[in-house]
């Protein structure tokens, strides 16, 4: 009773706050002449990955060690192929030229440099500074390469800065019900699975993992319905990067002794279908510049048929 009074709870949260973090996100990115594509890959994106990095850290300094890792190739597995499917289930995605020609392929080489440094089945000190540079790194072109939209839509964010803070505390205030939302829908999932005797591992691949990926998935559906994909296209992005660069890189320097072992199957398996999908993903992307319905069926198929098969082999 309790683990599903905690899922309703934060499942409730979770809609509340996505409904207000996409309202606040387009009305912030509208009054600093900024895209919400821009706010979505930033601000959005580091927030909505807050559950992941919570969730980490805490279960490498537990010793939860198949947690740690399964539950941010997990995630990113629920971004790309269900979350982003959906989402081009229920209305064609467009991509912008920023999204083909930096985002997505910093994407790919991030999520290739996890494939490569964890094949020895350990992430070490050094893995995780290279990791956090990485994330910091991808900050820092995001602010450089973004552009305002005309002199008119600066001068006017300058002109009402009231009004800018009042959306930039009601963006945070929504991130801390997507936050806390997910943190209640996830522990109330694990209770449940913990019940049944599932390997941490898996509860990371797919209990946690659909959990945390709570936020973009709401945030997606929500922006669709309100026509504001580059907000959520930007999160999903964004979340996919910073959960691999900045999540697993805190969380492995915050691990004791700085290092946590990466499961056998996790290395073989998830981690080779993670690296597979991005690249695919990436590639569907530059195909018209856009996700059409068709292929968005066509991912939303394949992480079924993974976690029909997860199910089935490793439980």
């Amino acid at each position: 009773m309790t683990a599903i009074l905690l899922g309703v709870g934060g499942l409730a949260l979770l809609l509340a706050g996505a409904e207000l973090l996409v309202r606040a996100g387009c009305r912030l990115a509208a009054r600093l002449g900024m895209s919400p594509m821009i706010i979505g890959l930033t601000v959005v994106s580091v927030g909505t990955s807050l559950p992941e990095l919570a969730i980490g850290i805490d279960a490498a300094r537990s010793g939860s060690a198949g947690l740690a890792t399964g539950n941010i190739v997990g995630t990113n597995l629920v971004n790309l192929l269900f979350v982003l499917g959906l989402g081009a289930l229920l209305r064609p995605v467009l991509f912008d030229r920023r999204t083909l020609r930096v985002d997505a392929p910093v994407m790919v080489a991030v999520t290739l440099l996890f494939f490569l440094i964890a094949r020895d089945g350990t992430l070490r000190p050094l893995d995780g500074a290279i990791l956090l540079a990485a994330a910091v790194g991808y900050t820092l072109v995001i602010f450089r390469t973004s552009r305002r939209e005309d002199v008119a839509a600066e001068a006017d964010a300058g002109a009402s800065r009231g009004g800018v803070a009042v959306q930039l505390l009601i963006l945070v205030a929504s991130i801390v019900l997507v936050v806390v939302g997910a943190e209640l829908l996830v522990d109330g999932a694990v209770q449940g699975a913990r019940a049944f005797g599932v390997d941490e591992a898996v509860i990371g691949l797919t209990v946690v993992a659909i959990g945390t990926s709570a936020p973009e998935l709401v945030t997606m559906i929500v922006a669709i319905v309100r026509g504001e994909t580059g907000l959520a296209v930007g999160n999903l992005v964004g979340s996919s990067v910073y959960n691999i660069a900045l999540v697993l890189g805190v969380t492995v320097l915050a691990a004791p002794g700085a290092s946590i072992a990466v499961p056998p199957d996790v290395v073989d398996a998830d981690l080779v279908l993670l690296a597979v999908a991005t690249v695919g993903t990436a590639v569907a992307m530059r195909t018209g510049r856009r996700l059409t319905r068709t292929e968005g069926g066509v991912l939303v198929l394949v992480y079924l048929a993974y976690l029909t098969w997860l199910i089935v082999s490793r439980t």
